[in-house]
């Protein structure tokens, strides 16, 4: 079997490793991508879409139910839970061949198989323990994303204890359900299953919901979850799970008292590791450091010609952090000379819950840890037209401020739509914006966005409408 030659090689096809790709192909590099199971990886695959397709079902489920709030008669909404997989799916079918024909149209070549280093500058590729291919580059991208944690003594078993995967894929809707963690992954299972009419109660470990998030947002979600219907544990332990022919006994320890949970399944949502096996780093200055490949600010590992991207690379561990470190790395490779390092304070983050959360910069803990003297601003949707128009009043935007600098340190947002909301924190933040760029920014009237405005002027006393 020849070697084949390229400037460049991707070892994964997830968000990451094919817009890498793309980007190297674009500087006239000959490019190879090895993906063994699915271009688009588990974003597209098995996460970020076809979960987005779900809970926009559970939300039009809940609007069907609330359909006399908005001047119609009431009717009797039934959903087919096979049809919503199916649509799901077929979401994902659609952007994994998108992510083909985008190969194709760059002039990729991608390999069927799994890649493993096998010496300097060498990838070998293997499918089902059969070679496919040698592969030679002096850069190789590892891109192998990540998978979900399993905690001992109560590993998923894909029928009674699921993974997110089985929770995208049910054959009938369980009646009650158990969601262990309470991240962005956790509540977004949560919230669709509970806007499905299924009894939800949540465990976390930690002593809120949402722990990354701004605690007063987290208290705001923790709130209006459990107003919905949803049953939350905090500060929780799960000690242990016994399994019957169709449900799932799980023990749990909370504020020093245990109680036994019955739920016909049980979602594991504790955390990812690193895809790290296989890939051939022994004898490599490649560090890994608990499942995650150690990078500099420019991707590379301790082994000169490789790097790592995305999941694999650590936290945060989000699509749109693996595409940008996709770009900065390969057009460090490239040469560029504008190329500059990742900055995660300007990374947001989302949740596609009911009501929906995202943020972007410190939390007002963190901030003050770090040494600021802050400005805090906040307005609630209740207080916003649009909001009011179209019957989501539940919502609350908070910005911090450096009260010596203006700098936005960090804002946060709960209600309908903030995901797309948030850019605009975002741009001002890549931008260095002060608060007097955002006071002096025109918010278009009537919308949501107002909010933010309203929330940047409330944190100089300047709030309008409150």
């Amino acid at each position: 079997m020849a070697e084949q030659s390229f400037d460049l090689i991707v070892v994964g096809g997830g968000p990451g490793g094919y817009v890498a790709a793309i980007r190297a192909a674009q500087f006239g590099m000959k490019t190879a991508l090895v993906e063994r199971e699915h271009l688009g990886g588990i974003c597209l695959n098995w996460g970020c879409i076809p979960t987005k397709a779900l809970l926009r079902t559970s939300e039009i489920n809940h609007l069907l139910h609330h359909v006399q709030d908005y001047g119609f008669s009431p009717v009797t909404a039934a959903f087919d839970i096979a049809a919503v997989v199916k649509r799901s799916r077929a979401i994902a079918k659609q952007l994994s061949a998108g992510v083909t024909h985008l190969m194709r149209k760059n002039k990729v070549t991608v390999f069927d198989g799994t890649g493993k280093l096998a010496g300097k500058q060498t990838l070998s590729v293997e499918k089902d323990g059969k070679p496919v291919a040698t592969l030679k580059s002096p850069h190789i991208i590892l891109a192998t994303g990540a998978r979900a944690r399993q905690l001992p003594g109560i590993e998923a078993d894909g029928k009674l204890i699921w993974t997110y995967k089985e929770a995208m894929v049910p054959t009938a809707v369980p009646k009650s359900l158990l969601v262990m963690g309470s991240g962005a992954i956790g509540i977004e299972f949560a919230s669709f299953y509970l806007n499905l009419g299924v009894k939800v109660t949540v465990i976390e470990l930690l002593p809120r919901i949402l722990p990354v998030e701004d605690e007063e947002i987290s208290t705001f979600a923790h709130k209006a979850f459990v107003k919905q219907g949803m049953a939350i544990l905090t500060g929780a332990t799960v000690k242990g799970a016994k399994k019957a022919t169709n449900s799932v006994t799980v023990t749990v320890e909370s504020e020093g008292k245990t109680q036994d949970i019955v739920a016909d399944r049980v979602i594991s949502a504790v955390g990812i590791v690193g895809n790290v096996e296989g890939l051939g780093l022994d004898g490599t200055g490649v560090k890994v450091d608990r499942t995650h490949v150690v990078i500099d600010e420019f991707c590379r590992t301790g082994e000169p010609g490789v790097y790592a991207i995305g999941d694999l690379a650590g936290p945060p561990w989000l699509a749109h952090k693996a595409m940008h470190e996709g770009v900065i790395c390969v057009e460090k490779i490239a040469g560029q000379k504008d190329v500059h390092p990742m900055n995660a304070g300007n990374i947001p983050g989302c949740t596609y819950c009911r009501p929906q959360i995202a943020s972007v910069g410190m939390t007002e803990a963190r901030a003050k840890e770090a040494g600021h003297t802050v400005k805090v601003g906040r307005f609630p949707f209740i207080g916003n037209g649009k909001a009011i128009a179209m019957g989501e009043t539940e919502g609350l935007v908070k910005t911090v401020f450096d009260a010596k600098t203006g700098e936005l340190l960090g804002a946060h947002m709960i209600g309908a739509e903030v995901t797309e909301m948030i850019q605009g924190y975002v741009i001002a933040r890549t931008l260095e914006a002060t608060e007097a760029d955002l006071m002096h920014s025109v918010f278009p009237h009537p919308t949501i966005s107002e909010t933010m405005h309203e929330a940047v002027l409330d944190a100089y006393g300047k709030v309008i409408h409150m």
